[in-house]
């Protein structure tokens, strides 16, 4: 068997890293992660996202096609209403992950200075 070079696995590795940094964005708007949440409660509506949210149609809508496009939601049409359900279990266990590990680092978390909070939209 060959052993494959570190130089030739070098740009595969730089890819799944941006890849799955790419991953994480998805996550890390807090408005798609509010989402998320309501998702993981049970499956919503645009139009009932937007009430539970206070975030005008069209910035939810934009925010679901994000969520949808990278794997997190899946879509149903009803009629003329679409209703939104988590598209894999996993997601819950990532959500419920995250949550534990800024549990216990929240201090330092909050006081990063290399991360920069943006404005809740």
């Amino acid at each position: 068997m060959r052993a494959v070079s570190s130089a030739s696995s070098a740009p595969q590795v730089l890819q799944a890293a941006h890849l799955n940094a790419k991953f994480f964005q998805g996550l890390a708007d807090p408005t798609r992660l509010r989402i998320v949440r309501l998702l993981l409660e049970r499956p919503h509506t645009v139009g009932e996202l937007v009430e539970r949210l206070g975030v005008g149609q069209s910035g939810v809508s934009n925010h679901l096609a994000c969520l949808r496009w990278c794997g997190y939601v899946t879509s149903q049409r009803n009629g003329r209403s679409v209703t939104y359900r988590i598209a894999d279990r996993r997601v819950r266990l990532l959500v419920k992950l995250a949550e534990a590990i800024v549990a216990d680092n929240a201090s330092q978390i909050a006081s990063c200075m290399r991360i920069t909070d943006r404005a809740p939209r």
